[in-house]
Parts: C-alpha cells; structure tokens; sequence
C-alpha cells in the first residue's frame, strides 16, 4: 500500500481546522500532520515536517497567506499548496498562482472539491474549483482582444461534456446533468482529448477558457 497523502492545515478557525481534518481523515489514504491559526506558524510548522501538501487560508494573521505559500516554497519546492478561501476575486487567484499555489478550493464547496483538488495536484497539476475557473475565464474575456474563433471539431454533446469537466463536475454529475451514464460520459471525454489532442484536466480547462465555452 502506498504510504499516505500528508496534509498540513492552515486556517485561523479551530472549527474549520477540525472539520477538515474529519473530512481527511475518513480517507484511509491522507494523514493530517500539523496544523497552524496563523501565516508565520505555518511557515514554521511546514518546514519542520515537510508535508506533501498545504492547505492554507488566504486571509491570515500577521503576513497572510499569499506571503506564506511563498515562504513555504521558497524552502520547500515540491510541496503543493491549495487554498481553502472565501476569496474568489481574480486579485487573490492570481496572485495566489503567481506565488506557485496548485489548487484554489472556496469554503463553501470544500467537501465536494477538497478530495478531488488533492488528488489532481499530487498527480502534477492544477485544480481549481468550478467558481475559480469561472474567475479565470472572466478574466481571459476582459483581456482577450483577438476573437479567436473555436475550431469546429467537437460536436455539441462534446462541447457540453468539456464545459463540465472544465468547471470542475466529476464523471457521475457530469452524466447526472446530461441524463447519460458515468461510462458515457467517460466515452465524450475520450473523444475529446483524441481530438483536442489534450490529455490533462487543467489542459482542458485552458481550452474552455481560451474559446470563451464558461462565459
């Protein structure tokens, strides 16, 4: 069995603190292994026992938690860092992501996207929950002046099933919304990624983006 996920949390609520910690720990997997109320306990803790991943809260004491995950980085390169946050303006996630973040989960959608975010970021990506992929899309409208035109190479059932996956919906919901079953949806979205030519989630996302599909 592979040795499990270590988590280390970050937030200035005990409450939340616990509730994520039960939500993780349900998982036979993931091991919380510290935890920290504010930005420079959690730098210090972090650096201590080198954890897999961080979950850190952006609004913090002292510093906060955009300086944090820098601080933390800058010691420890390989660790990935989610925020769990109640920020969803486009001035948090970038900075957020310029500062080497790999996840952005909003609070309220923790229970749902968490599990997933971990397990998207340990295999090397990106994960943003359904709310920041939509800030990002926002954010490539109000800056794109190119009105590049989507190649007409999905059909319509395909370009719904990659407007879903890219706001972040698992297989099962994405079948659920279409009334279509798990298996074929897995089907679209094989098709997409031969087409496309794109293997990753956050691949895909880039292409929804780009071609204004989450407006």
């Amino acid at each position: 069995m592979n040795r499990p996920i270590r988590v280390f949390l970050t937030d200035d609520h005990t409450l939340l603190r616990n509730a994520l910690t039960m939500l993780l720990e349900k998982q036979f997997n993931i091991e919380v292994v510290g935890e920290a109320s504010n930005a420079i306990d959690a730098v210090e803790g972090v650096i201590q026992v080198k954890p897999d991943i961080v979950l850190m809260d952006i609004s913090l004491p002292d510093f906060g938690g955009i300086e944090a995950t820098k601080k933390i980085l800058e010691n420890l390169p390989d660790t990935k860092v989610i925020a769990v946050t109640m920020y969803m303006e486009d001035v948090y996630l970038l900075k957020f992501l310029n500062a080497g973040g790999r996840g952005y989960v909003h609070k309220s959608a923790a229970d749902r996207d968490l599990l997933k975010a971990i397990d998207t970021v340990m295999k090397g990506e990106v994960f943003l929950s359904s709310a920041g992929v939509q800030v990002m899309a926002n954010q490539y409208v109000k800056n794109d002046n190119s009105g590049e035109v989507m190649p007409d190479i999905l059909s319509e059932r395909e370009r719904q099933v990659l407007e879903l996956i890219a706001r972040g919906f698992t297989g099962r919901e994405i079948g659920t919304k279409l009334c279509l079953s798990p298996r074929t949806i897995e089907t679209y979205r094989e098709r997409i990624t031969i087409k496309l030519k794109l293997e990753h989630r956050s691949e895909l996302v880039d292409y929804a983006i780009r071609y204004h599909l989450l407006k």
